[in-house]
């Protein structure tokens, strides 16, 4: 395991929960977690928005400047290379995995030598519902980030609706994105109150931590 993980996804994917939730299993395991929220994609669901939640279970959250917090820009401080190079601290990092997001990996690039990239996959969602959109989606990112995925995470669900059923079926997409191009699939998310046996890969238990009054990034 790198120094620093990279969650990548598309809009509605769920890949903020899953970076908060990763960032928190590293502080229980009694290490000094950074996380930075760079996803200028979604104005709406940021881990920026989390965070005095956050620093409360021990995170270090790193924003832009309070006076910017809101602008949909790729803000960069210059703190986040200084903890991504911090041998420290275990950073990761919130990325928007539209083309118009990813462009601010590069910025970061020679700050990630040690970095594992994750890409999070909703199959419930539009442009991912099936293998070749999966794919499609990865290699439209390698293209525009230069960067490879090392580990797929299924997070097939809709919601509080979710049943063991769709994070089998998640499962059995990204078997097959697995097996066509030779990435691994690191676990299955599965929210923290839903009862599921016998899955294919391990089991990533969340919290909810995004949610709005009409919307939440699922």
């Amino acid at each position: 395991m790198s120094k620093n993980s990279v969650f990548v996804g598309l809009f509605g994917s769920g890949k903020t929960e899953v970076a908060i939730n990763f960032a928190l299993k590293l502080r229980s395991a009694g290490r000094r977690v950074a996380i930075a929220d760079i996803d200028i994609v979604s104005p709406y669901f940021r881990t920026r928005d989390a965070r005095s939640l956050l620093e409360k279970r021990g995170l270090t959250v790193i924003t832009p400047p309070r006076q910017l917090m809101k602008a949909d820009l790729p803000i960069i401080t210059a703190s986040v290379a200084g903890y991504l190079s911090n041998a420290s601290y275990d950073v990761v990092l919130d990325v928007g995995g539209e083309e118009s997001g990813i462009v601010v990996l590069g910025y970061l690039e020679e700050h990630l030598k040690d970095a594992d990239f994750y890409f999070v996959v909703n199959t419930r969602r539009p442009f991912t519902t099936d293998v070749e959109g999966i794919v499609s989606s990865i290699d439209r990112l390698r293209s525009h980030a230069r960067i490879e995925i090392d580990f797929l995470v299924n997070n097939a669900n809709t919601g509080d609706e979710t049943t063991p059923k769709i994070v089998k079926e998640g499962e059995e997409i990204l078997k097959e994105v697995s097996n066509l191009m030779k990435i691994p699939v690191a676990f299955s998310v599965v929210k923290k109150d839903l009862k599921v046996n016998d899955t294919a890969f391990p089991i990533f238990r969340i919290e909810r931590f995004m949610t709005l009054d009409k919307e939440v990034e699922r």
